[in-house]
């Protein structure tokens, strides 16, 4: 092995799963084996019990449902308001001077803080949890694409001015095509931080959603229920983001292939 030395498909794919094989055999180890005390972290042949229960006899497909559907609207939400306004930002200085240290300063607040006020301004339905998504994901993309669209290179733009293009010319025919596969990135990169958010939204006032299962699962100290539920959550997260490159290598396939 040296540094930077390129892996195959084939090898990438088997160094995953190696991975994967080497934690359940510890976890088995740790579990089986008497090491951690079943209270504090169920054994693999628990979870995988206690997850076909929960499909089968608590509805949890459900909750897998809402969760999904929680994610995909808050995530959507922002990326209406966030792409655009990002894109004006790295068009136009005097729009980036005049929004980006706010849109700064919000992005390190955190989503969970919001979680009192939005209570109190929506109530306990699926506008709290959709806006706590919203909020967790919106700036991050807004000063992403900003960046972005402001990294264009000047050359393309002083050619396109040459040949006689205008100001919206630029905007749609140089800076939009020329930024649209790192955009197209970047949503897929703040969509997987929009799961964090989707469960800490769930963890209060929800009656509904893998976070609430989780939060219920604690209160009964049933470890592989808890554990079910996460490992759902990443392996929707990982399907998803799957197929979200791969739709992005289909729309780009001169950048990203």
């Amino acid at each position: 092995m040296r540094p930077l030395d390129p892996v195959t498909s084939k090898q990438r794919v088997a160094y995953g799963l190696a991975f994967f094989v080497l934690f359940v055999a510890f976890w088995s180890w740790a579990t089986f084996g008497g090491h951690v005390s079943k209270t504090f972290l169920a054994n693999p042949l628990t979870m995988v019990q206690e997850g076909l229960e929960l499909l089968t006899r608590h509805g949890f497909l459900f909750d897998i449902g809402m969760t999904i559907w929680r994610v995909v609207g808050g995530f959507a939400l922002a990326a209406i308001l966030a792409v655009p306004l990002g894109v004006l930002m790295g068009a136009y200085k005097p729009v980036e001077a005049f929004l980006e240290p706010f849109v700064s300063f919000a992005r390190y607040l955190p989503a969970s803080a919001f979680i009192p006020l939005l209570i109190l301004w929506a109530g306990i339905g699926e506008l709290q949890k959709l806006l706590v998504i919203f909020i967790g994901s919106v700036f991050q993309v807004i000063l992403m694409v900003a960046v972005t669209v402001g990294a264009t290179r000047r050359d393309l733009v002083e050619a396109a001015y040459t040949l006689g293009a205008s100001d919206r010319g630029i905007i749609r025919r140089v800076l939009l095509p020329s930024s649209a596969p790192e955009i197209a990135e970047i949503l897929r990169l703040v969509l997987g931080w929009a799961w964090t958010y989707v469960i800490v939204a769930e963890l209060i006032g929800s009656s509904s959603g893998i976070g609430h299962m989780i939060t219920d699962s604690q209160a009964l100290l049933n470890t592989g229920q808890i554990i079910f539920g996460i490992i759902v959550i990443g392996l929707i997260g990982l399907i998803s983001d799957f197929l979200f490159k791969a739709f992005n290598a289909w729309l780009f396939p001169w950048k990203l292939a």
